[in-house]
């Protein structure tokens, strides 16, 4: 049995053609065939479509109207087709990432530029905010995948490791004393602590961790930006909690200097997180496709130097 779809390609084809053998070559089907299902779509419909003479066929009134929005319809699937296959060649279409400005910056940069590099039509969007926010835009479709300081608890969400950093506390001048010995949990309590805003999941684990051990800290800075934590740490405002990697440039300029702990914290990830129950886009895909395949180079060449 035909269906009603190919009925209506048929009848477009026939009508084309006034022909049901010429439509029969464009349709490499046979014209027994062809004619079959012309008169199945007008029993279907209850009305005479075509005007058969020994010539060919002519449309009816009736017949000539429906071909004006049939080739519209099928005009309109045409275009659909042609927008999907877009899609899935990657000529068009949108990405969408929540990340925050610092893992943006040191982290999510090369793999948005070969990205971008690969994929040039593809639109990028970036919505900013915490990790909880972040888990809410995955989790009402506002975004495709997030970048997010780990750990996160959450089982509707797929969670990949990406890379490890290290949180460390650092200081300036002032206290620069204290970088040539090992200072433990409890020295630290004795300066003015700076930390990430309350909701920062960086600044929760590094807090948990020392909750743990029964060390409460009540920072007298708390702030909205990594990059401010380092800025009030060099103007001697207090001791910093920050995270290695994101600091490089200002330890190696002499501009901080790093605590030596008695006791390290953890290395905790960064990592991408989406949901399990929706299908990544293909852009969002072939973004984390990017991401895994850079991060497991790395960990290829990490082991060959060791």
């Amino acid at each position: 049995m035909i269906g009603k779809l190919d009925l209506y390609r048929v009848f477009s084809i026939v009508a084309k053609n006034n022909s049901f053998s010429r439509a029969a070559k464009d349709l490499f089907m046979t014209q027994p065939a062809v004619s079959q299902a012309m008169m199945q779509l007008e029993k279907e419909l209850g009305t005479r479509l075509f005007n058969r003479t020994p010539k060919g066929v002519t449309l009816t009134t009736e017949g000539s109207l429906l071909y004006e929005y049939t080739n519209s319809a099928l005009g309109l699937l045409d275009a659909g087709e042609e927008k999907l296959l877009e899609f899935k060649n990657l000529t068009t279409g949108q990405l969408k990432i929540g990340v925050g400005d610092t893992i943006s910056r040191f982290f999510l940069m090369p793999y948005l530029e070969a990205f971008h590099t690969m994929y040039p039509n593809i639109k990028l969007q970036m919505l900013n905010g915490t990790t909880s926010e972040i888990c809410n835009f995955i989790k009402s479709g506002e975004v495709d995948i997030g970048l997010c300081n780990f750990p996160i608890e959450d089982s509707t969400l797929q969670l990949t490791d990406c890379t490890e950093v290290q949180d460390i506390f650092v200081c300036g001048e002032k206290y620069k004393t204290l970088a040539s010995k090992s200072v433990s949990f409890e020295d630290l309590l004795k300066f003015p602590l700076i930390f990430l805003e309350k909701k920062s999941n960086s600044r929760k684990y590094v807090e948990d961790y020392l909750f743990a051990r029964g060390i409460r800290i009540e920072p007298e800075f708390e702030l909205g930006s990594h990059d401010l934590v380092l800025e009030f740490a060099r103007s001697n405002l207090g001791i910093a909690c920050v995270t290695k990697e994101f600091s490089k440039d200002y330890l190696q300029r002499g501009l901080l200097y790093e605590l030596t702990l008695t006791e390290s914290i953890p290395t905790r990830s960064i990592g991408m997180c989406y949901l399990k129950s929706v299908p990544l886009s293909r852009a969002a895909l072939k973004f984390v496709e990017i991401i895994e395949e850079k991060q497991e180079r790395k960990r290829l060449h990490s082991r060959i130097i060791k």
